[in-house]
């Protein structure tokens, strides 16, 4: 914060030429007078024809512009030249810049329908520091009373018709270029879709009559024919062909670079294999994919409509196989068949596959984050492309983990793991149940098979993790995605315990059965929702919510079995079993808010029951609070449970049932790689049943507002493209612990910054 403070502290005329003067506002005004803008045009989508910006700010501070400043521009050593290149030098104000940025936004708005629009800029100065001002009176808009089409293309005149219903021009509205436009794209999208190859944006277009009427615009949609230019340059007319799909042709292991190198030469020594309608053109021997695989992708196929649509989804879902490096369509023009109604045109469709390298072995160096400890991970990494040349993607991992918490507290100070996990992934669903071919070009499902051992040793404790799992995957739309796994299996076993730390949970029951071999049985259902669209999306929303069950159907069986009990629960291969139900969403939303900064903010929530066969949650299952990722004044697991005062003792490990996290963070570049971010976090952990053990721990909808805790702070991230290294420095604001005064600490006594001071390290971005 200094830095920035440094560098907005310079004089930001310091490079301004004798007579010129720097541009530090810029600012669009519409006229009170007259008719206002409406809701279709933002004045966000007025600032780009704006054609000078002043210099960038932060927290209202020109901060580039001031490292800029700290610079000597006789000088190119560092830091001269380095803050240069990482500043930004000032804006000089130019007049005829002003002047062109009226007349562009005084075009803009003719487009929305402000025939009448006027734009005029004014500039004011003080000292060396010029302010533009762009006054806009926008005028009374002209809206479309009528649409007359005329389609000239007696072929299409029904579909054009028919299709109207989706027309994105209605009677009323205001006059928009852009909303005609995209009109045009989206009827050639539609006319293409049903089979007219040919068919271009260029054969629509649209004539505007506003003569005569009180601002208002009479838009005549033309459709225009195929236009043929013969021999001798002469022009002629005729309707647009629709063309079906005569054959495909694909060539699966397909080598653009011998291709161009060798022309026929390469392909001379292709086999030709027919396939459910469709040639395969490969070299000879096995391929890497089976061909079935390959036409459950294909949406085109022979004897079907020529379809963008088809087309698109094809590349898609071919790519989605992870086995193809490159996914070419092309079409080429097969002629033309008489029917009886129309002359229709054949394409032949060619589909070709550059396949990846099928087999590989990498090693992996790691940067890991878990639970708030930072350490780093080795793994050995075997993956199969298409174990069963069905583009299954088999991977086996060797992993050896090293984490370390930075505050100096027992327990969770250290921490070595060490693994086998290896994993399967189909691209269908493995079920006694066959799906149909138009199931899994829609949906893209997947199995995926998943099985472990990890052995985790800290200072006060070492178990072992067992587990295998089976799970199902679907796309609902391009945001929506399904995971289910109706099999989970977790075997947890503890092998060590410190005696001084096994006294401690002793005292209470919670972390008493927590600290228990156990097996978890059971299943989860995941939805996710994600609509960023990349280099596109302004705003976007991440959302997820999670349902877990395990041990329902073992309790049932064991009940009707009569089976016997160990000390008062049942036992499946010599440990008890966990019983629960658990669910939890976690959403969050992400603001562009120029290049340069964003808001981001985050709403998480979690809820787990133990019942039956078990007396509280699997620790795996537990919620804990603090940390890089959570609420980041606290150290990790330091928060809660409610109010409850952790009494002395070196070991902190706070765990419940309910979790209640908020967090907002605004985010901004600086220079080079250095991003910064401003927090605040908010929330607690609490438990379902009533904890003896720790007053104030459980949850009560009347009293849980005044356990919240609230921290807030100041970070850096480090972009490193491959890797984003994160440091976060929270302060305390609330502590739901104090019983007496106020809860909030500046309202009650002087920061301590060894007590309410945390400095966390994280790798990504917190969410």
């Amino acid at each position: 914060m200094g830095i920035i403070l440094t560098a907005a502290s310079c004089n930001p005329t310091k490079y301004v030429p004798h007579g010129e003067m720097l541009l530090s506002r810029s600012e669009l005004l519409v006229q009170e007078q007259g008719e206002p803008l409406p809701a279709t045009v933002d004045k966000g989508d007025l600032k780009p024809y704006i054609r000078q910006d002043p210099n960038k700010k932060i927290f209202g501070v020109r901060f580039h512009l001031g490292l800029y400043n700290l610079s000597n521009l006789e000088k190119e050593r560092w830091p001269h030249g380095w803050l240069r290149r990482i500043g930004e030098e000032p804006v000089i104000f130019d007049p005829i810049s002003a002047e062109r940025s009226a007349e562009q936004l005084k075009s803009y708005l003719r487009s929305k329908g402000f025939f009448n629009a006027g734009v005029t800029d004014s500039v004011g100065s003080k000292g060396k520091e010029a302010e533009v001002i762009f006054r806009i009176e926008p005028g009374r808009p002209y809206t479309v009373r009528d649409i007359q089409y005329e389609i000239q293309d007696t072929l299409l005149r029904s579909l054009v018709l028919m299709d109207t219903v989706n027309c994105l021009i209605e009677r009323g509205m205001i006059y928009d270029v852009d909303l005609l436009q995209k009109e045009r794209q989206r009827l050639e999208r539609f006319v293409r879709n049903i089979g007219f190859y040919t068919f271009s944006t260029e054969s629509i277009y649209f004539r505007i009559d506003s003569a005569l009427l009180s601002h208002q615009v009479i838009v005549n949609y033309v459709v225009t024919p195929r236009s043929i230019t013969d021999s001798r340059g002469r022009p002629s007319y005729s309707n647009h062909r629709m063309y079906r799909v005569r054959d495909v042709y694909v060539y699966p292991s397909f080598d653009p670079r011998l291709a161009l190198t060798e022309g026929e030469i390469y392909t001379g020594s292709f086999d030709t294999t027919f396939h459910k309608g469709v040639y395969f053109i490969e070299p000879p021997g096995r391929s890497m994919v089976k061909h079935e695989v390959i036409t459950q992708s294909m949406y085109v196929l022979p004897g079907t409509l020529f379809s963008v649509t088809n087309a698109e989804q094809t590349e898609a879902h071919l790519a989605d196989l992870k086995n193809h490096r490159l996914v070419n369509i092309s079409y080429n023009d097969a002629g033309i068949v008489t029917g009886e109604r129309r002359d229709e045109g054949l394409l032949d469709c060619v589909i070709q596959l550059t396949p990846m390298q099928r087999q590989s072995f990498s090693i992996e160096f790691e940067g890991t984050h878990s639970g708030g400890n930072l350490g780093g991970a080795v793994n050995l990494v075997y993956q199969n492309k298409s174990l069963l040349r069905g583009a299954e993607l088999f991977s086996l991992k060797l992993k050896g983990a090293y984490e370390t918490l930075t505050e100096d507290v027992k327990g969770f100070k250290n921490t070595e793991q060490y693994g086998i996990e290896a994993s399967l992934r189909l691209p269908k669903f493995l079920s006694p149940f066959q799906l149909g071919e138009s199931f899994i070009r829609k949906h893209d499902p997947g199995t995926v098979i998943q099985a472990g051992f990890n052995y985790q040793k800290v200072p006060v404790y070492a178990r072992s993790v067992a587990n295998i799992t089976l799970g199902y995957s679907w796309s609902g739309n391009r945001f929506t995605r399904f995971n289910v796994n109706p099999l989970s299996f977790n075997v947890v076993k503890l092998h060590y315990v410190d005696p001084e730390f096994q006294a401690v949970i002793d005292e209470m029951s919670y972390l008493a059965f927590s600290y228990r071999d156990v097996t978890i049985m059971g299943g989860r259902f995941d939805f996710v929702f994600n609509n960023q669209i990349i280099k596109k999306s302004r705003d976007y929303w991440n959302v997820r919510m999670g349902f877990d069950a395990a041990g329902n159907l073992l309790n049932l069986g064991y009940k009707a079995a009569g089976a016997s009990q160990q000390d008062g629960t049942y036992h499946l291969f010599r440990q008890p079993f966990a019983q629960f139900i658990k669910g939890e969403a976690d959403a969050s939303y992400h603001y562009r808010i120029n290049e340069l900064s964003s808001f981001v903010c985050r709403l998480f929530t979690g809820v787990g029951w133990s019942y039956g066969n078990s007396e509280v949650m699997p620790f795996e299952e537990q919620y804990f609070a603090g940390g890089a990722n959570d609420i980041r004044a606290w150290v990790v697991r330091a928060l809660g449970p409610g109010s409850y005062v952790i009494p002395g003792s070196p070991f902190i490990n706070q765990t419940a049932d309910i979790k209640l996290v908020a967090n907002a963070e605004y985010r901004f570049k600086l220079f080079w790689i250095l991003e910064g971010a401003l927090f605040v976090d908010a929330g607690n952990i609490w438990t379902v049943r009533q904890d003896d053990d720790r007053p104030g721990s459980r949850f009560r909808f009347s009293t849980f507002t005044d356990e919240i805790a609230v921290g807030t702070g100041f970070g850096l991230r480090f972009d490193l493209k491959f890797l984003l290294l994160r440091t976060d420095l929270g302060l305390k604001l609330r502590d739901p612990q104090y019983s007496e005064g106020s809860k909030w600490i500046p309202l009650n006594r002087p920061f301590n910054t060894k007590d309410d001071v945390s400095l966390v390290l994280g790798i990504g971005y917190p969410f």
